[in-house]
């Protein structure tokens, strides 16, 4: 009878979510001042101190299956960690509850409690007793460990001795040795050479065939589309977005919900449009200088006058600027092999015919990736005079990653410059997808090929 009860009962907690979080909210005291010596003690009885109050997580509810995997995603400062500490109970919630089901195996701070003055071996025996691992056990892993972690003729070398790289492959290839029912992983593959991050990332995926409950923790969004069946999106200490990954990360990226924005499929190369909005305003960028709102009567300077990002004698003048990505919404963040749009708003102060406008990319150490014009895609503009407006749309950015800044220019066709906006326009890309490189080509594999 008892057999049967426990048997019960065990049925019902397997049953259970591996984690239940609950209006946890977390706050943090900070002091205005810091009192170290007696005296600064004694004189704080006559003056209490001032503090603030910090909140790091607001109201944070959720639940995780078992054998989900869970990324989570945010902002420099949004809770992501804070919330795996509470979870692993390092750290306690001011008010809420986290309800785990099952054994945590957190990768949080890799080799936080190591001795430097303790040997490779003396740490592993260390740290896997703090883990819980018998003496057979500990004695039976350890040249697996020091394997793993290509320390094998370091083994009697004292930590102290170790480049960080070495001692991070150490505390990881120690962490691994029990099997856990719940992963907290924590930016560990932020660190490491790329070897080391294909071990870790090898070791994940293991984990996921296995069923195990994973957290993920990371600002590598393809490693987050390539784990995780759902992704969580934090600001501020709260859940902005909680959903299949390839949408949350949409969200993170161009600030749009799906459910709310239709991407923009139709491609069109170059197009020549009516202008619609007649407001001089430029582009906000991160730290380049944004283009003059000029005047007709302002003179930018012939050719042989130039200014050192923009030139040209104002026959047509490039108001503003605006970077569209996939939803129509202005940005300056993409996804690698997504579209974006080039809107170029301009003024002509008299008939100019067939005027010519390009563009061009440039990556670091001013390495032009792209340059294209309407003379060279075979669109001739006709004749412009007063306010007017051209687009160009890329189908698809094959950048992997990286910050690119954007020329905008128009000139006659000999060569003669209207208005040249030289680097003046900056945007991002993230690699949201596995490929290593600068550019993501596309290709394709064959099997067994005569």
């Amino acid at each position: 009878m008892f057999q049967k009860q426990a048997m019960v009962k065990k049925n019902a907690s397997s049953e259970k979510p591996a984690i239940i979080v609950k209006n946890v909210t977390k706050e943090f005291i900070i002091p205005h001042e810091r009192k170290t010596t007696l005296f600064e003690n004694i004189k704080g009885i006559f003056r209490p101190s001032t503090y603030e109050t910090f909140t790091a997580l607001k109201d944070v509810s959720f639940t995780v299956e078992k054998g989900e995997s869970i990324g989570i995603i945010g902002d420099n400062g949004s809770g992501k960690s804070t919330l795996l500490k509470i979870i692993s109970r390092i750290l306690k919630p001011t008010r809420g509850s986290v309800e785990v089901n099952g054994r945590i195996t957190p990768f949080l701070e890799l080799g936080v409690g190591f001795q430097p003055d303790l040997t490779a071996k003396e740490n592993i025996e260390v740290y896997s007793t703090i883990m819980g691992l018998s003496e057979k056990e500990i004695a039976r892993n350890i040249d697996n460990v020091l394997e793993f972690a290509g320390l094998t003729k370091f083994r009697d070398t004292k930590l102290k001795n170790f480049s960080s790289g070495m001692q991070v492959r150490l505390a990881f290839a120690t962490a691994i040795q029990r099997e856990p029912d719940i992963l907290l992983v924590d930016e560990v593959l932020a660190v490491g050479d790329m070897d080391f991050q294909q071990k870790c990332l090898d070791v994940f995926t293991e984990y996921k065939k296995k069923g195990v409950t994973m957290l993920f923790v990371s600002h590598d969004l393809g490693a987050v589309r390539r784990f995780c069946d759902k992704t969580m999106l934090m600001k501020n200490g709260k859940i902005l977005a909680y959903g299949k990954t390839g949408d949350v990360i949409d969200r993170y990226v161009y600030g749009v919900d799906k459910s709310e924005a239709q991407p923009q499929n139709k491609v069109e190369p170059i197009v020549h449009l009516e202008a619609k909005e007649k407001t001089i305003e430029p582009l906000v960028q991160d730290d380049v200088q944004k283009p003059d709102v000029i005047k007709p009567e302002q003179n930018l300077g012939e050719p042989s006058t130039v200014r050192k990002d923009r030139w040209g004698n104002q026959k047509i003048i490039i108001k503003y600027v605006k970077l569209l990505d996939k939803y129509g919404k202005e940005n300056d963040r993409f996804n690698t092999n997504d579209p974006l749009t080039i809107r170029i708003f301009y003024h002509a102060n008299e008939l100019i015919s067939d005027p010519i406008f390009g563009i061009a990319i440039y990556g670091e150490h001013d390495l032009q990736y792209y340059g294209t014009n309407t003379d060279i895609q075979g669109l001739n503009v006709g004749t412009v005079t007063g306010d007017n407006v051209i687009e160009i749309k890329i189908p698809s950015l094959p950048m992997t990653a990286g910050r690119f800044l954007l020329t905008v220019a128009v000139h006659s066709r000999n060569h003669i410059p209207y208005d040249w906006h030289d680097k003046k326009y900056l945007f991002s890309i993230i690699n949201t997808g596995r490929t290593v490189g600068i550019i993501d080509l596309k290709s394709e594999w064959k099997l067994n090929v005569d």
